[in-house]
């Protein structure tokens, strides 16, 4: 695996790559870094240009301070710039999980052209999101960490006693199963440590406004036209059915938004199911391919 830097878009985005051939471009959420994609690179870098970035905020990435540079459209042209960089005019595969995937599905959106094909993993389309936001109780109970997430208060509840409740959240229960060794906790300590990185992804959330309403609030319309939401891409969702975040109700009527879809759902996998599985998700991410000819 290589690190380097590249300037695109305003910003200085460190990223690994490995191999060489078509690219296929991996995105993490939060609060991952490029380490998400360990178990994935080696394997697609065998026959493609395997690249994980820290996207903006993250790691080693550049750290914007103003939150509304974290907007959706800037994060879509970042990954838009960084693909130019590494194969100008190729057309690549995208695959992105969480936060990544939210940023992925807005650039199949807008830049259908640019790609061979989307992998999203555990992240909600965001037409089927709002509805899940207004319409499901379940759903609403399990996003009202965002909430806390934008507070100004978030940065230290989540760095207290040594990022204790991010560990327990992402790493406790990989620890305890062997899945996750120490070395790989103390390169998420290492990366959360970083100046800024904390703030730069909570940012994501905070120039979202992600989240259901507040107590005694009402979400505002959801503004995106239907037809400004359709994925004309072949896209793969992978599905970690325990999901205590992302509900399997943001399937529900996802095949109206994409129509090329095919959905896999890993029923003892949880929101962390790349690192969980990372065979399985290796695996189904390399069956999509070969379909894509």
């Amino acid at each position: 695996m290589e690190h380097r830097y590249a300037e695109v878009n305003g910003v200085r985005l460190h990223y690994v790559a490995e191999g060489d051939g078509p690219l296929i471009l991996f995105v993490h959420g939060f609060p991952e870094f490029w380490y998400e994609w360990r178990n994935q690179l080696p394997e697609f870098g065998r026959d493609h240009l395997a690249v994980a970035p820290d996207t903006r905020g993250y790691n080693l990435s550049s750290k914007p301070e103003a939150v509304d540079q974290y907007r959706v459209k800037h994060l879509v042209e970042d990954l838009r710039q960084l693909a130019h960089h590494l194969r100008p005019g190729e057309k690549f595969v995208l695959v992105a999980h969480d936060w990544g995937g939210a940023t992925a599905w807005a650039y199949a959106m807008q830049h259908p052209g640019t790609l061979r094909g989307l992998v999203i993993i555990n992240a909600p389309h965001p037409g089927i999101f709002s509805r899940e936001l207004r319409q499901n109780p379940g759903q609403q109970k399990a996003s009202e960490y965002m909430l806390m997430f934008r507070t100004p208060e978030a940065e230290s509840v989540l760095s207290a006693n040594g990022f204790e409740m991010l560990r327990k959240m992402v790493l406790g229960w990989g620890l305890k199963q062997g899945i996750l060794s120490e070395a790989d906790q103390d390169k998420y300590l290492e990366a959360w440590a970083q100046p800024g990185a904390l703030t730069g992804g909570l940012n994501y959330y905070r120039a979202a406004e992600a989240g259901p309403a507040r107590p005694g609030e009402t979400l505002p319309a959801f503004e995106i036209p239907p037809e400004k939401l359709m994925v004309h891409v072949p896209t793969l969702v992978i599905w970690g059915e325990r999901d205590k975040a992302l509900l399997t109700g943001n399937l529900d009527g996802l095949e109206q938004f994409v129509p090329d879809l095919t959905v896999r759902r890993i029923p003892d996998g949880s929101h962390w199911v790349v690192n969980e599985q990372p065979a399985r998700v290796n695996q189904l991410i390399r069956e999509f391919i070969q379909r894509l000819g």
